[in-house]
């Protein structure tokens, strides 16, 4: 106050950045709230779940918790100042026009930014800046994974050996998309289940991963969840850990399929899942899976694929098919490469639309309905 030559801070704002590093910070602030009622302190820091932590501690009723998800495909559009190879266009779902959709003049165009999003997009530092794209591993690595990984953080869950949790966490950056178990997951890394679940709820609460649970053919939720996928909350992580990717790499479709599921991050209010089952000698598999919290039922189905085999096969798409039939789905939505349009198949309809413009796609509608939600 005495810096900024004003004695009265009612209608202030002060900002407090990284505060994690500020020892017993969540009581310090606790008195400056109470000395203040009329000023409004935002405290940020990249440490997620030390601030998470301390907050449900300390703050409740005091604090209001706001997460900012790495970068939107939509933001990087929107950034890049690529707006104008979008268009609106329009959806049949369910026999009825989906309106405020979106197309593009030149998805090869898109696809090349999309590319470029899934290696380096996920911050606005990286896709403004050539010399961090040159080498993003060392960016990441000093500012994002040793920041979050390799100090004092890991102390707050009872985690010791960091060099541990490093390691884990690079095996499911390296593997982002696929299903585990604990079991696999345990054997492979010669790490005990008991501490491989405490890593698991770390690494989620430093937002550096999601964790999406398996549903069967008929939506049932398993009662022991034995199974389950995990993705990078960015895909670019995994870009700097490694290597960039290329649009033909063999790794590419894990990393759309991230990149799709981090879109989505921004829906607080929503859980989705992915169905996998075995009956008899036929087994079935859906990416994504949204159900009605109320109803316990799928509304929607989504197959992620970087590839335009199914829109000229969907035949083939005989677990999204199977899934559809058995849960008296209608319409189900399929990515492409660059290949958009609807088919129909045993009474429903496909739905197909390239992975970049439908990752654009579920931001526009998050906004809307973020809209809808606060009126």
């Amino acid at each position: 106050m005495q810096a900024a030559g004003n004695t009265n801070p009612k209608g202030w704002y002060v900002f407090f950045d990284e505060i994690q590093y500020l020892k017993d910070w969540e009581v310090h602030l606790k008195v400056l709230v109470d000395s203040y009622p009329h000023t409004k302190f935002i405290v940020s820091g990249s440490a997620a779940a030390a601030l998470k932590l301390k907050s449900k501690e300390s703050g409740a009723g005091r604090l209001t918790e706001f997460m900012l998800p790495p970068l939107t495909f939509h933001e990087y559009i929107h950034l890049k100042n690529h707006n104008h190879l979008i268009r609106p266009s329009s959806m049949n779902w369910n026999g009825a026009p989906l309106t405020h959709f979106f197309t593009s003049i030149n998805i090869k165009e898109v696809n090349r930014h999309f590319i470029d999003y899934i290696n380096f997009g996920g911050y606005p530092e990286v896709i403004f800046s050539e010399k961090i794209q040159a080498n993003p591993g060392r960016y990441i690595k000093s500012d994002i994974v040793d920041k979050v990984l390799l100090r004092d953080l890991p102390s707050l869950y009872g985690i010791k050996d960091v060099q541990e949790l490093n390691s884990f966490f690079t095996t499911l950056a390296y593997y982002s998309g696929n299903e585990v178990s604990l079991d696999t997951l345990s054997k492979n890394s010669g790490v005990e289940k008991n501490l491989l679940k405490k890593y698991l709820e770390y690494l989620e609460a430093a937002f550096l991963i999601r964790v999406i649970h398996r549903i069967d053919d008929t939506a049932k939720r398993f009662q022991r969840a034995n199974f389950y996928k995990i993705f990078l909350t960015n895909p670019s992580l995994r870009s700097a850990l490694f290597s960039p990717l290329q649009a033909t790499d063999e790794a590419i479709g894990n990393m759309v399929e991230t990149a799709v599921y981090a879109q989505w991050l921004h829906r607080d209010w929503f859980t989705p899942w992915y169905a996998r089952w075995s009956v008899g000698q036929f087994q079935g598999e859906v990416d994504m899976v949204g159900i009605d919290d109320k109803k316990l039922k799928p509304v929607w189905a989504l197959e992620i694929k970087w590839s335009n085999r199914y829109f000229e096969k969907p035949e083939e798409l005989k677990s999204l098919l199977h899934f559809c039939e058995k849960n008296n789905l209608k319409s189900a939505l399929v990515t492409t490469i660059d290949k958009e349009g609807s088919l129909e198949r045993e009474g429903i309809t496909l739905n197909f639309i390239p992975a970049a413009m439908y990752s654009y796609v579920v931001v526009v509608k998050t906004l809307e309905q973020k809209k809808n939600r606060g009126k």
